[in-house]
């Protein structure tokens, strides 16, 4: 029987995570490399990668930026031909892009909904679309779509959101079945609420006192929580959980009244 040090270990692994410029899978790819991973931070913003670029490699840590459009097809096939090239065959995938709105349901214009259904769900779609067919070829692989609390049962004032986290919550369970005896296993990890860039626009005092009083812990999640949950779903520790919701909410998701 393996260690539990062993059982969680990224050694060896290429794990590649979209939306690594951003706070939480920011954090969880410093995880990844602190597990042992080599890991390919996919996003938009340069200088926000390259802070976590130095902190992974002055950890010990292998790390590279690619800049990628990741809510087109051919910008992932490039994006994945890229990473093979440098670090070879991708073993773990996380889907972590993200947009939010607190638009008013009426006010809702085409392009805003366009938008974050693009990028939440449109971009997980095609992310599993390139990634899996290259796990599924290759009979071994970790998906990690980054859901919602919402894609468990809707919040209010984010209606585009919470449909587009529901959407990824459906495809995800959709796709551990398909891909279940392909040796490839398909999650999604669920944050409560941890305050991020996305939501920070939501967060007023009132939205704040109403999670509060849903959420038994009585505080906000920190990033650095995320990434016992994240290596349970990467790793060998894992290797019998797939199509689960797994909830890291400080008890949200438990609370009715």
């Amino acid at each position: 029987m393996k260690k539990p040090a062993e059982l969680f270990s990224l050694t060896g692994k290429v794990a590649v995570v979209i939306g690594g410029t951003g706070v939480l899978c920011g954090t969880m790819a410093e995880g990844f490399a602190a597990a042992g991973a080599t890991v390919a931070i996919v996003g938009r913003d340069a200088a926000k990668a390259q802070v976590r670029l130095e902190q992974i490699t002055a950890n010990g840590g292998q790390a590279a930026f690619f800049a990628s459009d990741t809510t087109s097809k051919s910008g992932l096939e490039t994006l994945l031909a890229e990473v093979i090239a440098k670090f070879g065959p991708v073993d773990v995938l996380v889907n972590g892009a993200g947009v939010n709105s607190p638009t008013p349901f009426f006010d809702i214009t085409e392009a805003e909904f366009d938008q974050i259904m693009t990028v939440n769900f449109k971009g997980v779609v095609l992310g599993c679309q390139v990634f899996g067919r290259h796990m599924v070829e290759r009979r071994s692989g970790s998906i990690i779509n980054i859901g919602s609390a919402s894609g468990l049962k809707p919040l209010s004032r984010v209606f585009t959101y919470s449909a587009s986290k529901a959407a990824v919550h459906n495809l995800s369970k959709n796709l551990a079945r398909e891909w279940a005896t392909s040796g490839v296993r398909v999650n999604i990890l669920v944050p409560g609420f941890f305050p991020a860039e996305q939501n920070r626009k939501v967060l007023n005092p009132e939205r704040i006192a109403a999670i509060m009083a849903k959420t038994p812990m009585k505080r906000f999640g920190e990033p650095q929580e995320l990434i016992g949950a994240a290596l349970l779903l990467a790793s060998e520790a894992g290797s019998f959980i797939t199509g689960a919701e797994l909830v890291v909410d400080g008890g949200y998701d438990a609370m009715s009244i």
